[in-house]
């Protein structure tokens, strides 16, 4: 997700929805990784608010107060990893001390639905752009690798986020990737994509080479 869910349209539950859908479960076990943030309470209260109102188990996962000795257990037990927004490079270090980088590639492999916005589109590629190191936008290079190429989150919803996404691959700093704008989704199946949806009318992905850019068609949930 490029931007949208309980956290930035709060009254706007399709895109949510939508995601615990693709899990096939009743009533799907959903866990939310607050890491971006540093566990920021009032997100992970607004998660529960969101979550405890739809058809789901929520929880969420501490890691800067470590509750859950068995990060393996936990998350191969739920159906949905939800991943919030916040500092990308801070989450991506804070998971590899922890060794959850390797609990999520196994988890992936098992089935389990990976999911997130912002920070938590951004780190299951292998690059793309954050403004994790200070104000300016800058490539990250050192995501989790799950899904092959370069990735731009907020790319309508932040003004600087397209020119400077599009100069990186022009110039080789990034691979050619996918952007997506906020209130859309991709979904992939392995690293294949497979279809993008919206909670907005208008929202949409895009495929970024060093010659442009082309819209790819969304579907809108509403």
């Amino acid at each position: 997700m490029g931007g949208g869910g309980f956290s930035m349209e709060p009254d706007n539950p399709l895109m949510d929805s939508w995601l615990l859908s693709l899990t096939g479960a009743t009533t799907p076990k959903i866990c939310f990784l607050a890491t971006a943030s540093g566990d920021a309470r009032e997100y992970i209260e607004r998660f529960y608010t969101a979550f405890s109102a739809l058809p789901c188990t929520p929880r969420h996962l501490p890691l800067f107060r470590r509750e859950d000795p068995d990060l393996r257990a936990v998350v191969l037990g739920q159906d949905l990893i939800y991943v919030g927004g916040g500092n990308t490079a801070n989450m991506l270090a804070v998971w590899r001390i922890h060794g959850l980088d390797a609990v999520l590639r196994e988890a992936w492999q098992a089935g389990v639905v990976l999911a997130g916005l912002s920070a938590g589109s951004l780190c299951w590629f292998d690059s793309g752009v954050t403004d994790s190191f200070g104000v300016a936008l800058a490539p990250l290079r050192d995501g989790l690798g799950l899904l092959p190429g370069s990735h731009c989150p907020h790319y309508d919803g932040e003004a600087l986020r397209r020119p400077c996404y599009r100069e990186l691959i022009r110039t080789g700093a990034l691979p050619p990737g996918l952007a997506t704008d906020d209130s859309a989704a991709m979904r992939f199946s392995g690293t294949s994509l497979v279809e993008v949806v919206s909670s907005r009318p208008g929202a949409g992905a895009w495929k970024v080479t060093a010659d442009g850019e082309q819209a790819i068609d969304a579907r809108y949930l509403g």
